[in-house]
């Protein structure tokens, strides 16, 4: 069994974490949701994970091409129990992620749902630019054999 390796893939990662940085908002302990995008032919679909964010604390906003999602996680205490948090990893407060929209996107239509901690939005391409298949006329070639007999 072979590993395949992608050379790139640190580059990624690092390019990723800059884009973060500068991204976020300056906070004690600034986060950002992580985001996949995937593209089909009839649109692009971005996934932020943002668990225990409230659907309420979150606005989506399309501007110069430009898509910017940005929300809020609170941080609850819980006052009822004894003792506190021995350990605390997640990070809390406002985030902001921005992505550049082509133009090949029909901003008017972009929709989100929200599901499972999972914000799903939806940026669907204009019809002029999804594929499309071109005929080929076969008249003109039957035209070019009866010409050569």
């Amino acid at each position: 069994m072979s590993l395949s390796v992608d050379p790139f893939s640190n580059l990624r990662l690092f390019e990723d974490a800059v884009t973060r940085m500068r991204s976020e908002p300056g906070a004690a302990r600034p986060w950002s949701p992580a985001v996949d995008v995937m593209e089909n032919e009839h649109e692009l679909v971005l996934k932020a994970d943002v668990s225990d964010v409230d659907a309420k604390d979150v606005s989506i906003q399309v501007e110069n091409k430009t898509l910017t999602i940005k929300g809020h996680r609170h941080f609850e205490r819980d006052s009822t129990s004894k003792g506190g948090y021995r350990r605390i990893e997640r990070s809390y407060g406002d985030f902001i992620r921005s992505f550049t929209v082509p133009s090949t996107v029909d901003t008017e239509k972009v929709a989100a749902g929200y599901k499972h901690g999972v914000l799903t939005v939806k940026l669907p391409k204009k019809e002029a630019a999804k594929p499309r298949q071109i005929k080929i006329d076969h008249a003109g070639q039957e035209n070019r054999q009866q010409l050569a007999s």
